[in-house]
């Protein structure tokens, strides 16, 4: 049976985090992942997780400062001080949580041999840090066209970067919303890289919404994945499409129950 997780940076995002935590469970997700969690205290974390008995399997680096549009700092050279000190903080949460994947943020850069040898540097720090632990570092490749600029954005680059680095636990987060729009291909390019994903997240193509419309048949495409020996949880990233509800998840979740049939 497929595994869902809720992203809680676009799903139950009128709660607070424990609370989005508990309307996850109570929605039917087996997880939850949450970008930046870091404002709420990690026992606190603990608790809820707990409580719900549903892990939550992923967390990012800070991207920076947001005044300036940073969207990560790992691949920017002179700024690799905040890059490792991003990376620490993911790595203190992630433990204390039990969390096991962190998705260290490459930025906005040009792949200059400077910023490969930066980024590259990074993931070792980052995948030294857990080294002892059930933690996985992920690298995501996102789209041009919603992060115009940023350091990633193919699986064949992400597979090399990984390559370079020489670290076993180090992971490519496929998500097939960015990879359908910059290379299309889906399953063919899962099936060539499957060896290095460490997590699946998805969501409509074009506009984001609910998996359960556009050009991407989710139900074929992620059984094929798991036909395919991914055994993990598939990351439910998507921007609820009713925007004039007070609780526009719940309004969305028809395809949740679909899936799950």
């Amino acid at each position: 049976m497929l595994q869902f997780s809720a992203n809680l940076r676009s799903l139950f995002s009128e709660y607070k985090l424990p609370d989005a935590i508990r309307e996850s469970a109570k929605a039917g997700f087996d997880a939850v992942e949450c970008p930046w969690p870091f404002q709420t205290p990690s026992s606190e974390i603990s608790l809820v997780l707990e409580e719900t008995s549903i892990p939550m399997i992923v967390l990012n680096t800070i991207r920076g400062d947001l005044r300036k549009g940073d969207k990560g700092l790992s691949a920017i050279p002179e700024r690799i001080l905040e890059a490792r000190s991003t990376i620490d903080q993911a790595v203190h949460y992630a433990k204390e949580i039990g969390s096991h994947n962190i998705h260290v943020m490459a930025g906005q850069a040009p792949t200059s041999s400077k910023s490969i040898k930066c980024f590259v540097e990074n993931l070792i720090y980052a995948a030294k840090l857990v080294s002892n632990t059930e933690i996985n570092i992920l690298i995501e490749p996102l789209n041009h066209r919603d992060t115009p600029g940023y350091f990633l954005t193919s699986i064949e680059q992400a597979a090399n970067l990984i390559n370079l680095t020489g670290m076993k636990n180090i992971k490519i987060m496929f998500d097939c919303y960015h990879i359908q729009i910059n290379q299309g291909d889906l399953l063919e390019n899962f099936e060539r890289h499957k060896h290095l994903v460490g997590h699946i997240q998805f969501s409509a193509v074009h506009d984001r919404g609910e998996p359960n419309h556009g050009e991407v048949n989710y139900p074929w495409l992620l059984t094929k994945f798991q036909e395919l020996g991914y055994s993990g949880f598939f990351g439910a990233e998507y921007l609820p499409r009713d925007t004039k509800s007070d609780h526009p998840t719940d309004k969305g979740l028809e395809w949740l129950k679909q899936f799950k049939l």
